[in-house]
């Protein structure tokens, strides 16, 4: 069933118009690192405030940040259907794929978690000791998710 949905998104109109768009593929591609960056980029300068501070603050790192990587995200979901559905078959298939896929799920299930439990404490400008192990795995998560991701070229 998974290998016929790659065979169906490298089939439709997205696929087609990826290959046969030099522009388009290259935006998208521009678009989806523009993405990591603020992804990662403004994940990982919360997560190290976290981290070096234990907290202290980190809801004014926070403010900027979140929505930084918030809009990475937003970037980098349609440009990755995009890039995927190009050559579904072989990118779907590659290990360095699955791994990117679930450290991605490691990364927003963790963030969820993280905003579920100490979303209250952030606000009010104290993190208890236990939010560094959150932030420790939510930088871990996305830099092995972009490791992976250049990896899917390579394997």
């Amino acid at each position: 069933m998974y290998l016929d949905l790659l065979a169906a998104l490298e089939g439709s109109w997205l696929g087609h118009t990826g290959r046969h768009s030099a522009w388009l593929y290259t935006a998208a591609n521009l678009l989806h690192v523009l993405g990591a960056a603020f992804v990662v980029g403004g994940i990982a300068v919360f997560d190290l405030k976290v981290l070096a501070e234990r907290g202290k603050h980190a809801w004014q790192v926070g403010r900027y940040a979140i929505p930084l990587a918030a809009a990475g995200l937003a970037l980098q979901i349609p440009t990755g259907l995009l890039l995927l559905a190009v050559e579904a078959r072989a990118l779907g298939t590659n290990p360095a794929f699955y791994v990117k896929l679930a450290f991605i799920a490691l990364g927003l299930v963790n963030v969820a978690l993280f905003h579920a439990r100490f979303g209250a404490a952030l606000r009010a400008g104290f993190l208890p000791p236990e939010a560094r192990a959150y932030a420790l795995v939510s930088l871990l998560a996305w830099i092995v998710t972009l490791l992976a991701g250049r990896m899917i070229a390579y394997l």
